[in-house]
């Protein structure tokens, strides 16, 4: 469980690194140019690493909930886009990822697995930590009256479900010796991106400091995926999904070391409300 929780961790902050990234991309150039360029580097990066970590072909089974896990992850990206353009960032984002640990908790408790007591309390307390460090400078959810946040919160509820589809496919998709579900997984995701950008006429790459923080964003991807790909078949994914869901974290830490935006104290209480989850449920699991 020890090394399910250290892959996680590092999952957390390949994807909090990677949405650092493509926000500051997106403040430049189209989203969907960002993230087409970013699921294409992801996949060039994985085709370097699974041909040579992998020893056998996935099953059928296998191959399909990779492909969901890729849609999945897609459209809860494309979801979470359109809930920031009805509410702050502080509405949709951390709703999505809540969403997503929750739902993911739920199937993994559906899908047989007990976490222990401390595990469960730990899981609990990551939940309002995901809102406390999303939480906007001003302390609430602003952003806009109150139609607009109500839109920004299903978008973000509904794209936390189809990160969940993300967590859930991956681990249900082969075991973590055989990485072909990873490849899979993106190239399902970028045909359905490339479908969408085509139907927008958005297929060409963005201007070049945009497309240069896309292929970091990219690159932090590719590294989060996989690690919590590692994760989720080191330990149960009720554990697994919440702790990677702790992103937004390092997303913060890295505006605050970089751009030198300021950490509020419902930040603060927020970030050590999930280092007090990740002690919890790795004496859990190792209880």
């Amino acid at each position: 469980m020890v090394l399910a929780i250290a892959w996680a961790l590092a999952s957390a902050i390949g994807y909090g690194a990677s949405d650092y990234a493509a926000g500051l991309a997106a403040r430049a150039a189209s989203v969907i140019r960002i993230t087409l360029l970013g699921e294409a580097v992801s996949i060039l990066i994985l085709l370097l690493v699974v041909p040579w970590a992998s020893t056998q072909w996935p099953s059928p089974d296998s191959v399909a909930w990779a492909a969901a896990a890729g849609l999945g992850g897609i459209t809860g990206a494309m979801t979470l886009y359109l809930g920031f353009r009805h509410a702050a960032f502080s509405v949709a984002g951390p709703l999505s990822a809540v969403a997503s640990a929750g739902f993911s908790v739920l199937a993994g408790l559906l899908f047989g697995e007990h976490p222990s007591t401390l595990s469960l309390a730990g899981i609990g307390l990551a939940l309002p930590a995901i809102v406390a460090v999303s939480a906007s400078p001003g302390g609430g959810p602003a952003g806009g009256d109150p139609g607009h946040r109500a839109a920004g919160a299903v978008y973000g509820v509904a794209a936390g479900a189809c990160f969940a589809i993300l967590f859930i496919g991956l681990n249900r998709a082969g075991s973590g010796h055989d990485l072909w579900p990873l490849l899979i997984s993106q190239v399902a995701g970028l045909v359905a991106l490339c479908l969408v950008a085509a139907v927008s006429r958005q297929l060409k790459p963005p201007p070049r400091r945009a497309g240069w923080l896309a292929v970091a964003a990219g690159a932090a991807s590719a590294a989060g995926t996989t690690c919590y790909f590692l994760a989720t078949h080191a330990g149960l994914l009720a554990v697994t999904a919440v702790i990677t869901s702790l992103y937004p974290g390092s997303t913060i830490l890295l505006a605050r070391v970089l751009l030198g935006e300021r950490l509020t104290a419902i930040r603060l209480a927020g970030l050590a409300l999930a280092a007090a989850s990740v002690v919890l449920i790795a004496v859990g699991g190792a209880g």
